[in-house]
C-alpha cells in the first residue's frame, strides 16, 4: 500500500497560523487518484473530519485511533494486513464488499464537508483548500479562483483568499459567517460594485484586508466590529466622513498607494474624525499637498512618506495630540511650509523623518520630547549654534547627504543625550567640536576632512573626556595619515574603533 505524506509547516503572523502547502504536479494527481483505491477507511476518515468533528477527535484516545473503535465519521477502520489474514476466501471476499461501501461512503462525506476551491474533484478536494480545524483556519490562496468558494465551514475565524482572480463577493454569502475574525482578499479583482453589501452582516470582523485590488471608494458598509482595514495599493481617489461612521473602533488604517489627494487638493478636513480610537494612520504614496487637518487626537503613528507635501500647517490636531510617530519623509516641504505652530500640539512626539525634503536650515519650535530627529537628503548648509537648544531629549540626529560645510563649535552641545550622530556624505572640513559628552557612535565619511587636530574631540580643558564615543568614521575623506597627529584622539578614552578606510 502507498502512504501519501504532506508536510505542514505553520507560521505566525501577527498572531495568527498560516500554512504553506506543497503544489501538486499533474503527474502527482494522477498518482493519487491511482492511489485512492489502497487508502485505507481509516486514512480516508482521518482527512475527512469535519469542524463539527474535531471535538470528538480530540478526545479519542489513543487506542481509538489505532484500534478498531469507531473514528469521527462514524467509521470501524481496519488495515490491508488485517483483510489478508480472513480465515477463507469468502470472508476475505465480504470483507473487500464492505469496505468498498465504506469508501464509498467515505468519498461522499469528503465531498459534502471538505471546504475545496474546485469542487469538480472528489477524493482531491483538501488539497486545494487547507483546512486547520484545531484555529478554524482556512488557507485557500493562489488556487486561481475568481469566487468566494462555496462549503467554508460557518465557524471559521481565519479566511485567506489572497492571490487569486476573484473579482465579486456573492451577496449575503458572508453574512453566515458569525465567527469570523479575519478575512483576507488581497491581490484579487475586486471593484467597488462586486463588493456592495458583501461585509456588513459579518458580526465579529476584526481585520479585513482588501490590498492590491480595483477599488475607486472606501467600502461604505464596513462592519463596526472592524479594528483593521487595509486598502493599499487600490486606486482610491476620495473618501467621505460617512465611510468611517460605521466603524468608531478602528485602530489602524492603512491607505498607502492610492491616489488620495489627487495632486491638487488634501483630503476633506475631519474626514477622519468619526475614528476617535484610531491609533495608526498610513497614507504613504499619495497625492497629497498638505498634511491633512483635524486628524484624530488618538493617533499615535501617522505615515505620510512619498506625496507631494508642501506644507504642514497648524490645525493638523485640534488639541492635544497622542501622536509619537511621524513620517513626512520624500515630500516637498520647504522651511517656509513647515509652519511654526504646524507641531505645536504634539506634546508626545518622539521620532520625526524629514528626510528627503527641500530644507535649508534645521528646523526650528520642534517639540522638546523628540528622540530621533532625521534631516537627511535635505539642502541644509549650515549648522548654527543654538539650534539644538530646546531638544534636550534627542538621542539619535541625521544630517547625511546635505550640503553641510560648517557647524558652528558647541551646535551639538545642547543635546546631553545625544547618542548617534551622522554627518556623512557633506563637505565639512574638519570634525566638529565640542560634541556632547553622551555620544556613542559619529559618523563622518565621504566629507572632505584633510586631517585631525589633536585637539579635535576635546571639550574646553584636556581634561575633559568623550568616554561614550566607541566608534568614530572617517572613511572617504582627505586625511593623509602620515600627517596624521599621534594625539588626535586622546580625548577619547574609551573608544573601540576608528574607520579611516
Amino acid at each position: 500500500m502507498k502512504v501519501l505524506s504532506l508536510m505542514l509547516i505553520f507560521l505566525t503572523v501577527s498572531g495568527y497560523s498560516y500554512v504553506l502547502q506543497p503544489r501538486l504536479t499533474v503527474a502527482q494527481v494522477a498518482e493519487l487518484e491511482r492511489d485512492q483505491s489502497d487508502m485505507t477507511s481509516e486514512q480516508l476518515g482521518d482527512v475527512s473530519l469535519s469542524v463539527e468533528e474535531e471535538e470528538k477527535a480530540g478526545e479519542l484516545t489513543e487506542e481509538g485511533k489505532t484500534g478498531g473503535k469507531k473514528m469521527g465519521g462514524g467509521l470501524t477502520p481496519e488495515t490491508n494486513s488485517e483483510r489478508r489474514m480472513a480465515p477463507d476466501d469468502e470472508t476475505s471476499q465480504k470483507s473487500d464488499q464492505m469496505d468498498q461501501l465504506k469508501q464509498e461512503k467515505v468519498e461522499e462525506e469528503i465531498q459534502q464537508k471538505s471546504v475545496t476551491c474546485q469542487p469538480q474533484q472528489s477524493f482531491l478536494v483538501l488539497f486545494y483548500c487547507l483546512k486547520i480545524f484545531l484555529l478554524r483556519v482556512v488557507q485557500c490562496s493562489d488556487k486561481g479562483v475568481d469566487k468566494v468558494p462555496y462549503g467554508i465551514p460557518y465557524n471559521s475565524r481565519y479566511i485567506l483568499l489572497m492571490n487569486n482572480h476573484i473579482d465579486v463577493i456573492q451577496l449575503d454569502l458572508l453574512n453566515e459567517y458569525v465567527s469570523m475574525e479575519f478575512l483576507v482578499l488581497s491581490n484579487n479583482r475586486l471593484k467597488d460594485e462586486t463588493i456592495e453589501g458583501a461585509f456588513e452582516g459579518i458580526p465579529a470582523l476584526k481585520r479585513l484586508y482588501l490590498n492590491t485590488n480595483l477599488l475607486i471608494s472606501v467600502p461604505a458598509d464596513l462592519p463596526m466590529s472592524l479594528e483593521e482595514l487595509r486598502l493599499d495599493n487600490n486606486h482610491l481617489i476620495v473618501m467621505s466622513e460617512a465611510a468611517w461612521a460605521r466603524c468608531p473602533g478602528l485602530l489602524i488604517l492603512s491607505l498607502s498607494n492610492n491616489s488620495l489627494g489627487n495632486g491638487s487638493e488634501c483630503l476633506p478636513n475631519a474626514v477622519l474624525s468619526p475614528l476617535s480610537s484610531l491609533r495608526t494612520l498610513n497614507l504613504d504614496h499619495n497625492q497629497l499637498t498638505s498634511v491633512p487637518l483635524g486628524l484624530p487626537l488618538s493617533i499615535k503613528q501617522l505615515y505620510l512618506k512619498g506625496n507631494l507635501i508642501e506644507q504642514f500647517r497648524g490645525g493638523a490636531f485640534n488639541g492635544r495630540s497622542e501622536l509619537m510617530v511621524l513620517d513626512l519623509s520624500s515630500n516637498r516641504l520647504t522651511n517656509k511650509g513647515l509652519l511654526k505652530d504646524s507641531l505645536l500640539n504634539a506634546t508626545h512626539l518622539e521620532s520625526l523623518n524629514l528626510e528627503g525634503n527641500r530644507l535649508k536650515q534645521v528646523p526650528q519650535h520642534l517639540p522638546s520630547s523628540l528622540k530621533t530627529l532625521n534631516l537627511e537628503g535635505n539642502l541644509i548648509s549650515s549648522i548654527k549654534k543654538m539650534v539644538f537648544g530646546t531638544l534636550k531629549n534627542l538621542e539619535n540626529l541625521g544630517l547625511a547627504r546635505n550640503k553641510i560645510f560648517k557647524v558652528a563649535p558647541g551646535a551639538f552641545k545642547t543635546l546631553p543625550v545625544l547618542h548617534q550622530l551622522d554627518l556623512c556624505h557633506n563637505t565639512l572640513r574638519q570634525v566638529p567640536r565640542q560634541l556632547p559628552k553622551a555620544l556613542h557612535s559619529l559618523a563622518l565619511t565621504h566629507n572632505k576632512i584633510q586631517t585631525v587636530p589633536r585637539d579635535a574631540f576635546c571639550w574646553g580643558n584636556q581634561s575633559y573626556s568623550l568616554s561614550g564615543l566607541v566608534r568614530v568614521q572617517l572613511e572617504h575623506n582627505l586625511i593623509d595619515m602620515g600627517k596624521l597627529d599621534a594625539q588626535a584622539f586622546r580625548c577619547l578614552r574609551g573608544f573601540q574603533v576608528v574607520h579611516f578606510y
